[in-house]
């Protein structure tokens, strides 16, 4: 599968070049031309916004671009692209910062969002807080630009959404800053001062890339103490996969960022290497770290599934262990996927930018007037069963980064998997409850269950949504014996769940289904008293108006 951000590397300024100004109508023919082909060609795509949302920005946009300047339509179009919110569905960065970028790159720490790296002119920002953009807030800018980025899930837009507040063109069209200018000003925090800070655009081009964190290099400078490097970041420039041995605790750590070959090895090359060395050394824990991989070609991630399912040794719970983060997306989605549900890893870091099943591989859409491309998803990929869809794969143990953590280079995410105790630890909770409840054995049920949910090794786990989920699996069957599960999966949760307005929606919805109206209203009335004026609550009303007719 081809990871459409490295396409888009490839190809940000082939049009550019040879765009020239065009007439309001041609503007609007593009746009036009736009709407129809997705119609005409990409219905499946409607999804997270419906065919009339869509057509309702459109309208808006096509009244708006009489009174645009040029780069507010081609953000408005991004806008537009943007709303199917699949990352691989997208009008280029660089179309929307064709006037250029500021020279810096932020990244969202916990305890905010930093200048990680800048070009050298301006060593005096390096390191501060960003507290506005002009006279925004920063809070406020991030959600001005929220509906430009092609938002696959909030990881996405920590990952991949940052760079929009670099692109003056954006900050004017969502009404951060007044207008275009080729300098913005930054209100920063640092040491304990409260400063402004003016940027001057550069080019797209001149920015150095290196997942989302600064390559040092002659021009540009990182936060991070570069005396010493931690694992995650080693080999940036020279090596997109790499393993080191540490034999004093007998670990192997392995980094692959892409799902593409390197050009002097393959990706098959590398796993059967990996596997050599695994064989012929003492290791007692394997550490493979993916948080960094944007994707590539997931037809490479077989061999090393087989691999590991080969090798009992090391694939067992407790002994693997596999990080992802917030630019785990692509091709690495669908690995995470495959090691999700073929292996016995435990993951390790922040939830992945990519649903778990999504929309992949884009075509390209060039608009007829003004050369503009936009990359349309036309392909589903979908590894794991429909009801196991997710906005997001979670790991079971999450680990996030402090500013502090990164420029010490401290890796607390490797930290937590190197002193895990996995002793009695359960990776896939639901799973095991679920095996539990099939095969009868429900005094461990009751016994495991109310400790699993305040077990704070599984604050990962939604119990009460998840176990909701399950029942009402049982439920939408219809047949009696499975719709008076349902209810014993239900009365499990409220249990455990004393509030949740939604398990006695789904409970009066049962009983419904078995004609005892009176528990119906019972149960009705206290989702009712739970979530007085929320969507459950009007769910549930019109349940009761169904039993009173």
């Amino acid at each position: 599968m081809k990871n459409i951000l490295f396409i888009i590397n490839l190809l940000l300024f082939f049009h550019l070049s040879a765009q020239k100004s065009i007439s309001t109508k041609q503007w609007q023919e593009d746009l036009r031309f736009l709407q129809n082909t997705l119609h005409k060609d990409y219905t499946s795509l409607f999804v997270k916004t419906t065919k009339e949302d869509f057509d309702t920005q459109v309208e808006a946009l096509y009244k708006d671009i009489p009174n645009l300047e040029e780069h507010e339509i081609r953000v408005g179009l991004a806008r537009i692209v943007s709303q199917f919110k699949y990352g691989h569905t997208q009008i280029p960065y660089g179309t929307t910062a064709r006037s250029g970028i500021l020279p810096i790159n932020l990244y969202h720490f916990n305890e905010g969002i930093y200048i990680e790296g800048v070009q050298k002119d301006y060593k005096k920002a390096l390191g501060a807080k960003v507290l506005k953009v002009g006279k925004t807030p920063i809070d406020k800018a991030l959600e001005l630009i929220h509906p430009v980025v092609p938002i696959e899930n909030e990881q996405y837009f920590k990952a991949y959404g940052l760079r929009f507040l670099l692109s003056p063109e954006v900050l004017h069209a969502q009404g951060i800053i007044p207008g275009l200018s080729e300098t913005v000003t930054l209100t920063l925090e640092k040491g304990g001062k409260v400063f402004e800070h003016v940027f001057k655009t550069i080019p797209v081009k001149d920015k150095p890339k290196a997942f989302n964190f600064t390559l040092p290099t002659a021009q540009w400078l990182t936060a991070r103490n570069t005396e010493t490097t931690p694992l995650y970041l080693k080999h940036f420039e020279d090596k997109l996969y790499y393993f080191e041995y540490l034999e004093d605790i007998k670990t192997l750590y392995v980094r692959q960022s892409s799902v593409f070959d390197a050009a002097n090895e393959t990706l098959e090359q590398f796993y059967n290497r990996l596997f050599e060395f695994i064989d012929t050394h003492s290791i007692e824990k394997l550490v493979y770290d993916v948080r960094l991989n944007g994707g590539g070609n997931n037809y490479n991630n077989l061999p090393l599934i087989k691999g590991l399912l080969a090798r009992p040794k090391i694939n067992k719970k407790g002994s693997f262990f596999f990080i992802i983060g917030r630019d785990t997306f692509s091709a690495c989605q669908n690995l995470t996927n495959e090691i999700t549900r073929y292996t016995e890893a435990i993951l390790v870091g922040e939830p992945t930018s990519e649903n778990v099943n999504f929309y992949g591989d884009a075509r390209p859409v060039l608009l007829p007037n003004s050369k503009i491309t936009a990359y349309i998803s036309y392909i589903w990929w979908q590894d794991m069963p429909a009801l196991e869809n997710a906005k997001w794969t979670a790991p079971s143990i999450p680990v996030t980064m402090s500013f502090n953590d990164y420029i010490r280079n401290q890796d607390p995410v490797l930290e937590a998997a190197l002193t895990f105790n996995a002793k009695n630890f359960e990776p896939k909770p639901i799973e095991y409850i679920t095996n539990l409840y099939l095969s009868g054995q429900t005094a461990k049920l009751a016994n495991e269950l109310p400790k699993m949910v305040h077990d704070p090794r599984y604050a990962f786990c939604d119990f009460e949504t998840e176990l909701n989920k399950k029942g009402n699996l049982l439920l939408q069957t219809g047949q009696v014996p499975q719709v008076q599960a349902s209810l014993q999966v239900f009365s499990m949760i409220v249990q455990l769940f004393p509030n949740s307005a939604s398990t006695y929606k789904n409970m009066g919805e049962a009983y419904i289904a078995l004609h005892d109206t009176d528990k119906a209203r019972e149960v009705l009335n206290k989702a009712i008293t739970l979530d007085t004026n929320g969507n459950i609550s009007k769910a549930a009303r019109a349940m009761l108006a169904q039993l009173d007719k």
